[in-house]
């Protein structure tokens, strides 16, 4: 009998074994639940649009340096506008020439009102701003005050803006950590950090106007960051960036301080301008060595040296000097009154009192303690209006 070959039964049996294997390593086990369906998302609806509010930051205390610079410049720059304003030149034929400038400023309110420099508009046919969506809109001259560069403008954007949050500028610290968002050189939307490098600081803009107590900081400020915010770390505004040393940010900026705006704000918003007293008195520093060689009765004070005629001192009874006297190369005159005191606080200089009077409204009436000879005395001045001085 002939012998079988056993391979193709073997060959059967492998191929019934893997089949029967793969089957029960397939079939669901009792214990195993079934996978739950898969389904979609629900459809999102867009977010009914937030109302207008003044740009809130975080508690810093709890985020890293680098953190609290993204979260300021998120929360602030919707509120910071770029600026373009046109002004008329003519040629030498007296042909028109347009000629435009750029600078920034930033929205304090929702209803379009926006702060900004004076010396930003100053002379401008038209003004137009540029906001952080890109619109652009035409603006109008609200207020102006050449003496502090500030002005508010006013755009119709027909909706509720971002605006920012005004915070004060009275404790600052030189050290600080301050942030400045802006548009130099027309590159809209730069931020740029540094610190509060001194405070109090007395500097002359480019017409010769004196800025006093401004913010002096090495966050770089460039030409076309005029006018906008520099901001602490909560992102409240604690100045307005308005001028450089030199022709470009070499670590040297300065900044008018926001209280000093928030000062002025509701004379701008409704008259146009600022009412500030006015004295129409002129006085020269007194020193100790000066007081001695003229024999004055006292070592300090204001010497006057003119009235303004019909002016609020003139008419208070204020009176000037009528004598020259040389003393070294300097002509000093001589034999006007000797203002001390003003409400009861000693004045040693000129700006001291001028600082003091512009900060009182017109008709305030200030006490001044004064020597006439060697008799002291008091008089009571009512204050008139500072005049326009552009």
């Amino acid at each position: 009998m002939p012998r079988q070959s056993i391979w193709p039964k073997l060959l059967l049996t492998a191929i019934l074994g893997a089949a029967t294997g793969w089957w029960i390593w397939q079939r669901p086990q009792g214990n195993n639940a079934e996978p739950p369906p898969v389904v979609p998302p629900p459809a999102q609806t867009a977010p009914e649009p937030a109302p207008a509010a003044a740009a809130v930051v975080p508690d810093v205390s709890s985020i890293s340096d680098e953190q609290n610079n993204i979260q300021v410049y998120k929360s602030v720059s919707p509120a910071v506008v770029n600026l373009t304003s046109t002004t008329i030149q003519y040629d030498f034929f007296f042909r028109v020439l347009p000629s435009q400038g750029s600078g920034s400023g930033f929205l304090i309110d929702a209803e379009g009102n926006i702060l900004t420099n004076y010396h930003v508009v100053s002379g401008a046919r038209s003004v137009e701003v540029t906001l952080s969506d890109q619109s652009r809109h035409p603006a109008k001259l609200i207020g102006r005050d050449r003496l502090s560069d500030l002005a508010i403008i006013k755009i119709d954007a027909g909706r509720d803006l971002p605006y920012v949050k005004l915070g004060g500028s009275d404790n600052l610290q030189v050290g600080q950590k301050v942030l400045a968002i802006g548009n130099p050189f027309g590159f809209e939307g730069t931020l740029t950090t540094g610190v509060i490098s001194s405070l109090g600081r007395n500097i002359r803009d480019q017409e010769g106007r004196l800025l006093e107590d401004v913010i002096q900081t090495d966050a770089a400020i460039n030409p076309g960051n005029s006018g906008g915010p520099l901001l602490n770390a909560r992102g409240e505004v604690i100045g307005i960036n308005t001028a450089i040393f030199g022709q470009a940010s070499i670590g040297i900026g300065f900044a008018i301080p926001v209280n000093t705006a928030k000062s002025i704000l509701t004379d701008l918003l409704q008259e146009g301008r600022v009412r500030r007293g006015y004295l129409g008195v002129v006085g020269r520093e007194i020193t100790p060595a000066l007081a001695e060689l003229l024999d004055l009765p006292a070592s300090q004070g204001l010497l006057v040296a003119r009235v303004r005629r019909g002016g609020p001192g003139d008419r208070a009874g204020i009176r000037a000097g009528r004598s020259l006297a040389l003393i070294g190369n300097e002509q000093f005159v001589i034999g006007g009154d000797l203002i001390v005191e003003v409400d009861g606080i000693p004045i040693e200089s000129s700006v001291a009192l001028s600082r003091y009077v512009l900060r009182m409204k017109p008709g305030e009436v200030i006490r001044f303690t004064l020597y006439r000879g060697r008799e002291r005395m008091e008089i009571e001045v009512e204050l008139g209006e500072q005049p326009e001085t552009g």
